[in-house]
């Protein structure tokens, strides 16, 4: 999903504030102690210091069934449930395991929903409805509502139909917050009536370039008012992941004193990620899910942990000791060196894995599309490096479940990077599935699955 980032403090100052880079740490340190009292209570936590901010990604269906992080010190992932396109509802089924595992793995989770419903309050109505009952994350915490495509032509319409979605998302109790792009919202909706009844409450999305990030470049900072969370690149690594970086500690809404271990209430996939955080690696057997630790160093056997595999998750399929063996990594690892993120019970209630034979002519992006996940998951769940090299009779693992696939109609003006930006996924991504060898070359009217 596509968001954007919010400067740290002058946010709710009713003009847009610029922020050169090489002042910025001072005049946000500033800004802070001088900032109307809303600002400084944005969130009923700790006072929140201008060097308090935190890291985290986003995740939808294309990151597979785990949370997931870019450093080991990342405090937060917001998880997509699902959407809306036009009164055409749908699920990820990411979400609840994404929701779970990231609990287990001590990161603050929210959520966000698709919202291209334009001005039509209806089908906001009908989408709320449907999603609401189904949240997974703890009371107070985030849902955001993602609007940057589908906008209608009425700006008052587009405003009052996400005023009325953000009204019924604190009114259920949870944290209302926007995502989309500063220049779509300066087009499409009256951001003054939103942040008078919603202070700092935006998710902004704007990158600096497409490379690798782990830390924003602040000269890029939208110049604009209310921003709590940027997603300042969408390649956090290599691959592409959307990475964004929280200002003044609205992520922490939702969880006692900012304390992932803490959330405010329970709901079944927190309970679930709170039970594999809490079991012992000395109970890991088959049919668990671990995380690869960012610290470890080593197979068993002494050979060096490539980085590739670090952070990254796999089902135990043997246990021998204190070691542990991996799918589609072919080499013990230590209990000490992987973290639990669901037990093989949990495993169980989640979407199965499934397997696919791999048959003349296939493809891997052709596979991935078929079973609704992407290359990069098909490949790190089967530990193939080249996506180009598989062969007839190969027995792939397939974690997630057919979808009803998607697609976007390219317009005028419209490029890859564009377009993958406001659909949360990669160019990379969109190239694959839609088989372009050169990224340059698209046309209006052309359609797109994603």
């Amino acid at each position: 999903m596509k968001k954007l980032r919010k400067l740290l403090l002058g946010v709710v100052a009713s003009t847009a504030l610029f922020i050169s880079g090489p002042t910025i740490a001072e005049y946000a340190t500033d800004a802070l102690f001088n900032a109307p009292q809303v600002v400084q209570k944005i969130v009923a936590v700790d006072v929140i210091q201008a060097d308090e901010r935190e890291y985290g990604t986003d995740t939808a269906i294309y990151q597979g069934a785990s949370a997931q992080k870019v450093q080991a010190s990342d405090t937060f992932s917001i998880a997509q449930i699902g959407g809306s396109v036009h009164g055409r509802l749908y699920d990820q089924w990411t979400y609840r395991s994404q929701i779970s595992t990231g609990i287990a793995m001590s990161l603050r989770m929210h959520t966000y929903v698709w919202m291209e419903t334009g001005g039509n309050t209806m089908q906001t109505a009908n989408m709320l409805n449907y999603f609401l009952p189904k949240i997974q994350t703890p009371k107070d915490s985030i849902i955001a509502l993602d609007y940057e495509d589908g906008a209608g032509p009425s700006v008052q319409d587009n405003t009052d139909n996400v005023l009325y979605g953000m009204r019924r998302i604190r009114d259920a109790g949870y944290t209302p917050v926007l995502y989309s792009g500063k220049y779509y919202i300066a087009n499409h909706l009256q951001l003054d009536r939103i942040l008078s009844e919603f202070p700092n409450s935006l998710w902004i999305a704007s990158y600096a370039d497409m490379q690798v990030r782990t830390r924003p470049l602040w000269g890029y900072f939208p110049s604009m008012p209310g921003v709590a969370i940027w997603q300042f690149t969408s390649t956090g690594r290599a691959g592409g992941l959307d990475y964004n970086v929280d200002l003044l500690g609205i992520t922490k809404k939702g969880y006692k004193h900012g304390d992932a271990e803490r959330p405010v209430t329970k709901p079944e996939a927190v309970k679930e990620g709170i039970q594999a955080d809490n079991t012992p690696k000395k109970d890991i057997t088959t049919g668990y899910t671990v995380k690869v630790n960012f610290s470890a160093k080593t197979w068993s056997n002494g050979a060096g942990i490539p980085n590739w595999v670090k952070g990254n998750s796999y089902e135990v399929i043997q246990t021998n000791g204190n070691k542990v063996l991996l799918v589609g990594i072919m080499s013990w690892i230590d209990r000490s060196n992987v973290e639990i993120l669901a037990t093989a019970k949990q495993n169980a209630i989640q979407p199965a894995t499934t397997t696919y034979t791999v048959r003349s002519g296939d493809s891997l992006s052709a596979i991935a599309a078929k079973f609704g996940t992407t290359v990069s998951a098909l490949q790190s769940a089967n530990n193939i490096h080249n996506a180009n090299l598989i062969y007839p009779g190969q027995v792939l693992r397939v974690n997630g479940q057919a979808t009803v696939q998607r697609t976007y109609t390219v317009r005028s003006g419209d490029n890859l990077s564009v377009i993958a930006s406001r659909l949360g996924t990669t160019v990379a991504h969109l190239q694959s599935v839609n088989g372009i060898r050169n990224a340059n070359l698209i046309y209006s009217g052309q359609n797109l699955k994603y």
